[in-house]
C-alpha cells in the first residue's frame, strides 16, 4: 500500500439532529456536528491544527472549541464549498501546512436562528443583471434551464419526475431522511407548481442540521487507533463561471461541474467505470441530471431517460443520491457537506441504504445556480 502523499477522511459526522432544530444556532450546528466527528475518529479538538468552514468563519469555529489553528480556510461559494474545503485541505497537509484539519458545516436553514437573512448584495451581479428583471433566486431562474433542456434535448415532464420519485426509494431505507413515505410520478405533478415546469417535488427541502470532517495525512492515519477505516481522497477537482444564469455558459449544461469533475477523475488515475457508487448534489431534480452529463458518466441528453429506466435507483447499475438527497434526506442551503458524509458511509459500508461492494464514489457539489462546483473521488484502502 502506498501512502506517500496520500489524504484521508478519518472522521465523518452530522450534526445530532436534522430537520427542525429551533434550540441551536447556526454556529451552535457546526460545532455539534464537528464535535460528533471528532469522536468518530477518536480525536479532540487540541488534536486539530486546522479549520475550514463555509457560512461561520473558521475563526469562530476554532474559538469555539478552543482550536489554535495553523491553517484556515474561509471559502465560501456556495453549496459545494466543502468539496473544495477538502482539495484545499489536501493540499495543505500534503505541503506540510498543518496535519490535521476539521472541516465543518452548519446552517439553521429552516428555523433561521444565527442567520443572516437572505438578500442578494445590492453590487452582486444577480442584483444589478437579474433582480430588476423579475425573477429573484433559484426557483423562478433555475426552471428556466429546464425549459431549454426540455426543448434541446427532448425530456419529458415524466422522466423529469422521475429523479424525485427515485430519491424517495432511497429516503425510503434511511431513516433519518426527512421524507421517506413512496411518491410517484403523479404524486409530483400533483404538487404545487412552483415555476414551470417545476413543481414543489422536483425542490429541495429546507432544514436545519450541519456535518463535519476530519482529515490527516494517510501515514498519520495508519497509526491511528482510528474506530472506523480511513477513507481516502483519491482525487479532487474544482471550477467555476458566471454567478448569475444569464451569463453561464450553457443553460443545458454546466462547465464547473465539467472542469472540476475533469480534474478530479484525472488525479484519481480512475475511469468511470471504476466508481461504484456516486453523489450529485439535488438542490432541484434538473441538477443530477446536468451532473450525470457533465461528469462523463452519460452522454449528451441521455440522463433523463437513464434515470427513468432505473439505473440509479436501488439494484441501478450506478446508484446515486443514496441518502435520499436534498430532495429527500435534508437541505439546509449548501448542501455539498451531506454529499460527502454520504460517501464516506458508502466506502466504509455503513450506510443506512449500504450498496454492496463500494470502494470508489463520487460526489460532486454545486453552488449556486451553477456558479461553482467541486468534484471528490473517495476510496477504500483497497483503491491505494
Amino acid at each position: 500500500m502506498n501512502l506517500r502523499g496520500a489524504v484521508a477522511i478519518i472522521g465523518a459526522a452530522e450534526s445530532t439532529e436534522l430537520g427542525k432544530i429551533p434550540g441551536m444556532s447556526a454556529l451552535q450546528l457546526h460545532v455539534d456536528a464537528a464535535l460528533n466527528a471528532l469522536a468518530d475518529c477518536g480525536l479532540t479538538p487540541a488534536d486539530v491544527d486546522g479549520v475550514a468552514s463555509a457560512g461561520e468563519m473558521p475563526v469562530d469555529v476554532a474559538d469555539y472549541l478552543g482550536i489554535v489553528p495553523e491553517y484556515l480556510d474561509g471559502t465560501n461559494v456556495g453549496g459545494s464549498s466543502y468539496m473544495l474545503h477538502v482539495r484545499h485541505a489536501m493540499a495543505a497537509i500534503s505541503a506540510g501546512l498543518c496535519e490535521t484539519v476539521l472541516v465543518t458545516h452548519g446552517e439553521s436553514g429552516r428555523s433561521r436562528v444565527g442567520m443572516v437573512p437572505w438578500a442578494p448584495a445590492p453590487q452582486s451581479f444577480m442584483a444589478q443583471l437579474e433582480v430588476p428583471h423579475g425573477p429573484v433566486g433559484a426557483p423562478s431562474l433555475f426552471p428556466m434551464g429546464v425549459r431549454r433542456y426540455m426543448a434541446e434535448y427532448g425530456m419529458t415532464r415524466e422522466q423529469l419526475a422521475m429523479v424525485p420519485v427515485v430519491q424517495r426509494q432511497w429516503a425510503a431505507m434511511n431513516p433519518r431522511a426527512k421524507l421517506r413515505d413512496p411518491i410517484t410520478v403523479e404524486d409530483v405533478f400533483a404538487s404545487p407548481v412552483i415555476a414551470d415546469p417545476v413543481h414543489l417535488l422536483h425542490c429541495c427541502l429546507v432544514t436545519d442540521g450541519g456535518g463535519a470532517l476530519v482529515l490527516t495525512s494517510a501515514e498519520r492515519a495508519r497509526s491511528l487507533d482510528l474506530p472506523a477505516p480511513p477513507v481516502y481522497v483519491l482525487g479532487a477537482g474544482e471550477s467555476s463561471e458566471s454567478s448569475v444564469v444569464s451569463g453561464l455558459e450553457s443553460l443545458t449544461s454546466s462547465r464547473a461541474i465539467r472542469i472540476g469533475g475533469e480534474r478530479a477523475f484525472a488525479q484519481s488515475g480512475l475511469a468511470h467505470a471504476d466508481v461504484d457508487h456516486l453523489m450529485i448534489y439535488d438542490a432541484f431534480a434538473h441538477v443530477p441530471i446536468y451532473g450525470l452529463e457533465d461528469l462523463g458518466f452519460v452522454g449528451r441528453g441521455e440522463a433523463p431517460a437513464f434515470i427513468a429506466d432505473g439505473n440509479t435507483a436501488p439494484g441501478g447499475r450506478l446508484p446515486m443520491n443514496t441518502n435520499g438527497g436534498g430532495l429527500s434526506y435534508t437541505h439546509t442551503g449548501m448542501y455539498g457537506m451531506f454529499a460527502i458524509q454520504e460517501s464516506v458511509r458508502q466506502v466504509r459500508g455503513t450506510a443506512p441504504a449500504q450498496v454492496d461492494g463500494v470502494d470508489v464514489s463520487v460526489c460532486t457539489g454545486v453552488g449556486g445556480m451553477f456558479m461553482s462546483s467541486g468534484t471528490l473521488v473517495l476510496g477504500s484502502a483497497d483503491t491505494l
